[in-house]
């Protein structure tokens, strides 16, 4: 079981039905699922075909490094013209995470990624919705430790969505900071 897992459970659990006044435990906010997301759209529109079937390959492989699983590539849902794009084009990749890989994941991006990126002091307490999900922007995919800036001629930006059950921004923010996520000091 991961550490975050355990975090969860023995403390988070615990100081959210004292702060909230949960009489149930599985009543107290979790996480469900975390998804990672990338959008090429503009990269790939200028590109012949086999170009962009290269480029699909060269961001499922990176993103299936950094995730552990096979990202699915997503498509236009319809044709605009002014960013000439059209209905069925490739236009990003997606990976969504649960179970162990999510914790893994969550670790990885809480202790490594995070810290480890330029000019890094703590994530926004605005990236948190009214839901309580939390959305990270990341600028660069090289800052994982899987990918190898050599062989990265091509720098991806990812959204990573961190999607819980809290029905209110304020328990979603709580549970963050319980799970030591790198939130700024208000």
């Amino acid at each position: 079981m991961s550490e975050l897992k355990k975090k969860y459970e023995k403390e988070a659990i615990k100081k959210m039905q004292e702060k909230f006044g949960y009489k149930n435990r599985m009543a107290v906010p979790k996480i469900v699922k975390v998804v990672i997301n990338t959008g090429f759209g503009r990269v790939v529109s200028a590109k012949t075909k086999d170009e962009q079937k290269r480029f699909n390959e060269y961001v499922g492989e990176n993103l299936a490094l950094l995730s552990g699983q096979k990202p699915v590539l997503t498509q236009a849902k319809k044709s605009i013209s002014s960013f000439k794009l059209r209905e069925g084009n490739i236009i990003g990749a997606k990976v969504t995470l649960r179970g162990k890989k999510m914790y893994d994941f969550l670790e990885k991006l809480i202790n490594i990624v995070l810290p480890r990126s330029r000019d890094f002091r703590g994530v926004s307490l605005k990236a948190v919705d009214r839901n309580g999900n939390l959305n990270v922007g990341i600028k660069e995919h090289i800052i994982f430790p899987e990918i190898s800036p050599e062989k990265s001629p091509i720098l991806l930006g990812l959204e990573v969505t961190v999607v819980t059950n809290a029905e209110e921004r304020e328990k979603g923010l709580e549970l963050f900071k319980l799970l030591d996520f790198p939130m700024k000091k208000s």
